[in-house]
């Protein structure tokens, strides 16, 4: 069987009564959803959905197609069908009330359903105050474990002390792994394998996938002697064979002695992370686990033959079981285990550093009490079935809360979980008989279950007589020869030939039996069957298959084929029936179809003007403004004066509407445009345009805003006064800055000194010292220098002339 926890959102609840709450539910879909051409038997009928019903009637909508018979009941009530005349099995849900339990209720249950239909049930589950524990040590014996191991000695005695606080009957059992005793996993040398230590002169024991030690007992002192008598092993690789053994523990319950009345608890400890399924495929072992107990004097013989279980197939074991899984493990693995536990239900993970006796004690005792006030179930369907049903659960833990996990919290004893389950089938096997399976609902870590009986209502009855009117059945059955004899006096009885029965398979104005594609047999065309799809119809003139696609749906899903072309449901028309009659999709947002620009063709605009985009026509990149298009129109009523005599003239460029105000800010909103013209003489002209209603206003205000000419006048000396001012400015500034550097054009004229005329200032000299030196043709023996000292002048001395 194949089980899994799924939680949907909230299940509504139909009935309560003490334990247990029944309810079965459908599906509601529209009134077309029964109906298909290809439709042709009771049975496909039925396994389009739990609303549809068959209608059997003999001469229910004579001459129409065999799918015309499978609709909604109240349909097939209108057209003449009687309740007594259809094929509708009913959704019951049955609880077999005579058996009684602790923990679990109820524990039998049988429901009926049929294609597409769903059944809801309520699972009560009931936390006992004190439950009977039976611990068993699965523990790695490892080389690294050696000191690990040493810290169970102590370990019996006082667990059994201090889980009288929370049971009052605890048992313990024993064993160990290793891995799995062949290559590359152990060291294959003669030497090795009876003394994997023999390089390290210590006598170790021969490396093993499982070894039951210690069936379950109360003797505390029986388990301490058993764990001295224990020796360490080794192996080659870092992962050891965990799992494995797991398994074997939990499906060996007549060796391990699993009590049925206890809460079982399975520790595993170790110091790596284990081997998981596929590994085996190194040592060259491809056989799948086959989940079943291979145990012979208490060693486990599949180990060198099968493969390591899946993780599915380990959390299966332990579910149906009953067992809770802990693990102890070094806090380097805790990472590795970490996942591993969201993956099995009903197990926990201690963290510790080290195995000391206090750790493995404080972790007993914690995880028996986290595991107990957590309830959660499985529900697990026959592997043959699973793929055709699906299941939801959600709690209602005892506060009243439903939750989204698949499991409450905190449950103390003596209070109740419910667990509300709804069972849904989605399709019948494929030979389309009836179906019986079993769906087993398990609380994890309970004795207790509950075994659902699920009946699949596949096949048809159709009343007493059995005939469902299928399209595979005889045309002849249950008539009689329709043909017509007349008496002639001198020829004995003749058949009238324009009576023939084959009248009855033409067409009006067809000379062709069926169209072609079918053979008349008692008066009734009996349709060929076509590799591309269904033909069928009075007269074979209705195919499923030679007409337009759209969407990977004949005819786009919303209409039928009928000689080779679309007959669309109302509101669809076009060759596929993908157009849609509706003009809803067009409207734009001023209540317009397309803006006025276009017209609306499958439900989608087609604008006039290649110029205009959009959904709505309502995008023109390249057309002018809304404003810019009114004023030609604004210009000509100002060339006939704004008077409504002379606006007859501008009537062929204009709105419709046009009116004069004083004041075009009066109406304002988010109909009216506001705008603005210009005019020759630089005036300006507000106007407002609308469209609301459908119909073009203008509204021209006959004020303009005209700029005067002594306006000008006054702008323009302003900006020649304030140009002067600024160059007065301009040379104050220059004139103070001159001053403040000592020197005036009146220094000179105090100390009586000459003044330079403008010719004479061009000689002034630059005052510097110069070194010249020079050369004579025939040297003395070095050159000689000339030095001239020019001295620098005091800026404020003036130049002698």
């Amino acid at each position: 069987m194949t089980s899994w926890l799924r939680t949907y959102g909230s299940v509504p609840l139909c009935l309560l009564l003490g334990f247990l709450g029944v309810c079965a539910e459908a599906s509601r879909p529209g009134d077309s959803a029964c109906w298909s051409p290809s439709i042709t038997s009771c049975a496909e009928c039925l396994r389009r959905g739990p609303q549809c019903a068959w209608c059997f009637k003999e001469d229910f909508l004579d001459g129409a197609g065999p799918s015309h018979r499978c609709d909604l009941p109240v349909n097939l009530l209108r057209r003449g069908c009687g309740q007594e005349f259809m094929e509708q099995p009913e959704i019951k849900v049955e609880v077999n009330a005579s058996t009684s339990s602790t923990q679990v209720s109820p524990q039998d249950i049988s429901i009926t359903l049929r294609p597409g239909s769903e059944a809801s049930f309520i699972v009560a589950v009931k936390q006992l105050e004190r439950y009977p524990v039976d611990l068993y040590y699965l523990v790695d014996v490892s080389a690294s474990m050696q000191e690990n191991l040493d810290h169970l000695k102590t370990v019996g005695v006082a667990l059994s002390l201090r889980m009288t606080e929370h049971s009052s009957d605890l048992w313990l059992g024993f064993g160990s792994f290793v891995d799995k005793p062949v290559s590359p996993y152990i060291n294959v040398h003669p030497s090795k394998i009876n003394n994997p230590c023999s390089d390290y002169e210590i006598r170790c024991r021969p490396a093993h996938g499982f070894h039951h030690v210690l069936s379950m007992t109360g003797n505390m002192s029986e388990f301490t002697r058993v764990i001295k008598r224990q020796r360490i092993s080794g192996n080659m690789d870092t992962p050891e064979g965990g799992l494995d053994a797991m398994l074997q523990a939990a499906v060996c319950q007549r060796a391990v002695g699993w009590r049925p009345e206890s809460k079982r608890l399975l520790l595993l400890m170790t110091d790596q992370p284990s081997h998981l399924a596929l590994d085996s495929r190194l040592a060259g072992i491809v056989t799948p686990h086959d989940g079943l107990c291979h145990l012979e004097n208490n060693i486990y013989t599949g180990s060198t033959r099968m493969d390591h279980p899946s993780v599915g197939q380990l959390s299966d074991k332990l579910l149906e079981n009953n067992i809770y899984s802990i693990f102890a493990v070094e806090k380097q693995q805790y990472q590795w285990y970490e996942e591993l536990v969201r993956l099995l239900p009903g197990s926990y993970l201690g963290k510790i550093g080290f195995f000391q006796a206090p750790n493995l004690i404080e972790l007993v005792v914690d995880a028996y009490k986290r595991l107990l006030s957590e309830v959660a179930v499985s529900v697990s369907v026959e592997d043959k079935a699973v793929s055709r049903y699906w299941v939801s659960v959600s709690p209602i833990c005892p506060d009243g809360s439903t939750v989204k996990d698949q499991s409450c919290t905190g449950v103390q004893p003596d209070q109740t979980v419910y667990f509300n389950i709804t069972i849904g089938l989605r399709s019948c096997p494929d030979d389309g008989e009836d179906e019986d399976i079993t769906v087993m609902v398990r609380p994890v870590g309970y004795n207790e279950s509950t075994t659902v009986r699920v009946h699949s209502k596949c096949g048809c009855s159709c009343g007493p007589t059995g005939h469902c009117r299928d399209s595979n059945e005889s045309p002849c059955s249950g008539t009689v020869d329709s043909t017509k004899w007349e008496q002639r006096p001198d020829q004995g009885l003749l058949k009238d030939s324009s009576r023939d029965s084959n009248w009855n398979c033409r067409a009006d104005g067809s000379d062709v039996d069926c169209s072609g594609r079918g053979v008349c047999e008692c008066g009734r065309c009996v349709c060929e069957q076509s590799r591309l799809g269904t033909v069928y119809g009075k007269y074979c003139e209705i195919d499923d298959f030679s007409c337009p696609y759209e969407g990977g749906l004949l005819c786009g899903g919303r209409g039928v084929c009928v000689s080779g072309e679309c007959v669309c449901e109302d509101g669809w028309t076009g060759d596929s029936c993908g157009c849609t009659d509706s003009t809803a999709t067009c409207q734009s947002s001023d209540g317009l179809l397309c803006s006025g620009r276009g017209k609306c063709v499958c439900g989608k605009c087609v604008c006039d003007d290649h110029r205009y985009s959009g959904n709505f026509c309502e995008r023109c990149p390249a057309c002018q403004t809304t404003c810019q298009s009114y004023w030609k129109c604004v210009g000509c009523h100002l060339s006939h004066g704004l008077t409504q005599k002379e606006a007859g003239h501008c009537n062929n460029t204009c709105a419709s509407l046009v009116g004069y105000t004083d004041d075009v800010s009066g109406q304002t909103g988010e109909m009216w445009i506001q705008c603005m013209y210009i005019s020759n003489d630089s005036c300006r002209y507000r106007f407002q345009t609308s469209s609301e209603s459908g119909q073009n206003q203008l509204h021209i205000s006959t004020r303009p805003e005209c700029a005067s000419n002594s306006r000008l006048v006054g702008t323009f000396l302003s900006v020649c006064a304030l140009t002067v001012l600024c160059g007065l400015v301009v040379v104050a500034v220059s004139r103070l800055l001159l001053q403040k550097r000592g020197w005036s054009p009146g220094d000179a004229a105090e100390h009586g000194d000459y003044h330079c005329t403008g010719k004479d200032l061009s000689y002034i000299p630059t005052t510097n010292e110069k070194t010249v030196t020079y050369r004579r043709d025939h040297p003395p023996d070095r050159p000689v220098e000339m030095h001239i000292q020019v001295p620098k002048m005091p800026l404020g001395d003036p130049w002698q002339c």
